[in-house]
Order: structure tokens, then sequence, then C-alpha cells
């Protein structure tokens, strides 16, 4: 018998990899869902009768419900048990998936892609936190997080191909009728594998769980306005200010809570604080490419989706080839050194993708900053995860993982909606539709590489300096 199988057979002890198999591909599952629906857009539009504002809705809904809930959901498993939380939001994720698969209406596909975002919220911390509670700090839950930022960056670029080839040639709807069987065989192994974390005893933090669940998604729902609408929207405004305020009403109640939801001890290691930042420029910067280059590709390249999609597989082989040799490479250089070089790849990536005009060869222009690309992508995401939960105590794993999560979700609708005001403010009066689209995407890609930028600088300030001073303090421990 294989040690797999006794794995599986035997939950009291079950091993580390299989573990790590099944929360990798609930993760799996949640990426996918996030990019597969981007180059199938124009199909949903066109079959469920969407019109232009609405469409946006589709994925919108999904990122508002994803991000508003996700300090509740990792507050909800510390509390309740991570493994029953995983099993929750597996079951709602599919039982989402299954609705939106056979959705009539634009307000069913609406309505269940939200559903479908609140068992994201779910399942995204919990992921993490099990990652977390299996892997002790070090080497081993380096290569864990290793295998976990390979399937954030390789799976976001798959979907977009997988998007491309069922909006070409099957329907938009097998990208969600897809997650039925998988969801399904995930409920089942989990339950079987996996063993449940310690619970935490106390109070709910009812204060901060309603202010930080209703803030988060008034400043999604404002950003995703202000994204679509412009920055003058009262709309946009208006959420963002009541977000605002709901938020500093919920970290002064944290500060004080007996058990808060967010402990603000988090942020007193600035190597935590400072990664939650540059993760928030590197993910806005991510967003922003696939948003942008699906564009590029098909509205001023003239590809199909389905080329589009393709298009993008220059990015997912790097993004799988660095992320497997982020432990080596770790190792070797240090997390710190290897999340600068990571980010100076994705700047230099992005000014490079930004030159690409109307007449772009595909292979010079694209494809190769591409490569760029997917060697910064895949070696940015574990550094950037190991520093945001160094160090962390364990009764603070679920409420960190989260606080990752929110850097994530909140990184790519803001860094977006920044550069859709960067790309709104670029005018060329009398250049062609395609050469004027060419222009403002090439702007919004150069803000994307200066986001990098910064991320680098803060990561030199402060990530690096005290990843070398952890690294020394070890070495003198051996000695």
């Amino acid at each position: 018998m294989t040690e797999v199988t006794e794995a599986f057979l035997t939950r009291d002890d079950p091993h580390p990899n299989t573990v790590l198999a099944v929360v990798l591909v609930t993760y799996l599952m949640i990426v996918l869902d996030i990019s597969i629906v981007i180059t199938g857009l124009p199909e949903i539009r066109r079959t469920m009768g969407f019109s232009p504002v609405a469409l946006s809705w589709v994925q919108s809904a999904y990122l508002l419900c994803f991000g508003g809930f996700l300090l509740l959901a990792a507050r909800m498993g510390d509390l309740i048990g991570r493994k029953r939380m995983l099993l929750a939001g597996i079951a709602l994720f599919t039982l989402a998936s299954l609705v939106i698969g056979g959705a009539q209406t634009p307000f069913e596909l609406i309505a269940a892609r939200a559903i479908q975002g609140i068992g994201a919220a779910i399942l995204a911390p919990s992921v993490l936190a099990l990652i977390a509670t299996t892997f002790p700090e070090g080497p081993e839950r380096t290569r864990a997080l290793a295998w976990y930022s390979m399937v954030a960056g390789a799976g976001a670029s798959l979907g977009l191909v997988l998007g491309g080839v069922f909006a070409d040639q099957l329907s938009w709807r097998v990208g969600f009728l897809m997650n039925v069987p998988i969801g399904i065989a995930l409920w089942i192994a989990a339950r079987r594998i996996l063993n449940e974390t310690p619970r935490q005893s106390g109070a709910f933090d009812a204060v901060g769980a309603a202010t930080s669940t209703v803030g988060m998604s008034a400043l999604v729902y404002g950003i995703v306005e202000a994204a679509e609408f412009g920055w003058s929207n009262k709309g946009a405004l208006w959420a963002i200010a009541i977000a605002v305020v709901l938020l500093v009403i919920f970290l002064v109640n944290e500060a004080y809570a007996r058990q808060p939801i967010l402990p603000l001890r988090l942020f007193a290691n600035r190597q935590r604080s400072a990664a939650y930042a540059a993760r928030m420029l590197f993910i806005g910067s991510a967003v922003a490419f696939f948003f942008f280059s699906t564009q590029f590709m098909q509205d001023v390249l003239g590809y199909t989706p389905l080329q589009a999609g393709l298009g993008f597989l220059p990015m997912t082989i790097p993004t799988f080839i660095a992320a497997m040799a982020v432990p080596r490479l770790t190792r070797w250089l240090g997390n710190g050194l290897l999340l600068c070089v990571a980010l100076a790849l994705m700047a230099g990536g992005m000014l490079w993708l930004g030159r690409a005009g109307p007449d772009a060869d595909f292979w010079m222009d694209i494809a190769l900053p591409m490569i760029v690309l997917g060697f910064g992508n895949g070696a940015g995401l574990g550094p950037l995860t190991v520093a945001g939960v160094s160090g962390v105590e364990e009764r603070d794993h679920g409420a960190a993982s989260g606080l990752v999560n929110v850097a994530h979700q909140l990184g790519g609708s803001l860094g977006l909606g920044i550069l859709i005001v960067v790309y709104a403010a670029v005018s060329a009066p009398g250049l062609p539709d395609a050469a004027l689209l060419s222009h403002r995407i090439a702007a919004a890609n150069t803000g994307a590489g200066l986001m990098n930028c910064l991320g680098l600088i803060v990561s030199l300030l402060f990530v690096l300096p005290a990843d070398r001073a952890r690294r020394q303090q070890r070495a003198i421990e051996r000695r």
C-alpha cells in the first residue's frame, strides 16, 4: 500500500503532502473562476442579454463578496475549526457553480456569482491557514507556499486559456459546470483526509465582524463603481466614504476588543506590514495586466477569444517554472532578496509591455515581456506570502491568512481602479479607435510597472533587512 493511500485511509495522521494536494486543488478552483470568466465575457453578454454596464457585475459581484467576507470567514475558522469552514466553503462554491452553469437570466447569474464569492471568501483563508498549521515555518513551509504561489499564478493564466477554449469551442457554462464534479470529489476527500484544527474559545467580535464585512464590501463596491463610471461618480464616492467611516470604527474596536477579529498586533511587525503593502501593489499590477492584455489582443490586434487565451501561455509556463524553483532560490538568495528580484522582473516586464503599439509583433512585443512577467509572477507570490505570515503565533494563523487574502483582493480591485483612471485620462484626438485603445493600454501598463517599482522600494527598505537579520540569527544559533 502506498504512502498516499495510507494517509487517505488513516485520518489520525494524514500525510502533509496529501493535505497540501487537497487544499491546493481547492485553491485552484477559486483562482480559475476569477480568470476563466474574462475571455468568456463577450459570449455571456451575447447569450444572456446583458447590457455593457450590467456585464461588469458578473465579475464585480464575485469580487465584492470575496473581498467583503474574508476577515469574517478567517475568524470563523479560528472559532469553529478550519476543516469545517473548508467543507462549508466547498459546498457553497460548488452549489453556486451549478446554479451559474444553468442560469437563465442575468439576475440568476449575478446572484449566484455573489454566493460563489462568499464561498471563495470562506475557502481562501482556510487554505492558507491549513498550510500554515500543517507545515512548520522554514524550508517545509516555503516549499508548500511555493506550490500555493504556483497555483495562484499559473491558475490565473490557465483560466484565461480555458475560458477562451470554452467560449470558442463549447460554451462559457462549461467553465462553471466543471466545478461540480471537482467540488464533490474535493468535499469527500477533505472530509476523509483532513483533521480538524483546535478551536479557540471566547466571545465573538460581533462589532468587528459587522464593520469589517460591510466596510470592506462598501470599499470594494466603491472601487468597482469608480473603475466603471469614474472617480467623480456620486455612488462610488458615497460607498467609499461609508467604507472609510466603518473601517475607522472597525480599527478602533479592534484596539479594545477582548478577542478581535483582526488582532492589530499583526501590524506591529514592519516586515509583515510591508509585505501586505507590496502584495497589494504586486497583485494590482497583475490584475491590470490580465484585464488590459485581453483587450489589447482582441480589440487592437484582432485575436479571437481562443487566440487571446493561448496568447497568455508565454507567461503561464515561466510562472510554473519559477514557482517550483522558489524553495531552492530561497535557500540561495533568501526570501527578501528573492522578493526584490521578482518585483524588479515584474516592473521590467510591465514597462516593456507598455511599449507595444497597434503594429506590435506578438513574439517580440508581447511574448518576451510576458516571459519576464511570468518569472516575476512565479517567484514573487511565495516570498510575499512567507513574509506575510512570518512569525505569526498559532492563535493568529487564521487572522493572518485572512489579512493576506484581504491585501490580495483589495490590491486587485484598487490597483485596477487606479489604472483604469490612468487609462481613461489618455486622449489623442484624431487617432483611430484601435490606436487610441493601444495608447491607453500602454499608459496603464506603464503605471502597473511603476506600481511594482514602488513595491520594490518598500521591500528593499523593510522586508529585505528583516529577512537578512533573521538569516544571520539562525546562522549564529546553528554554530
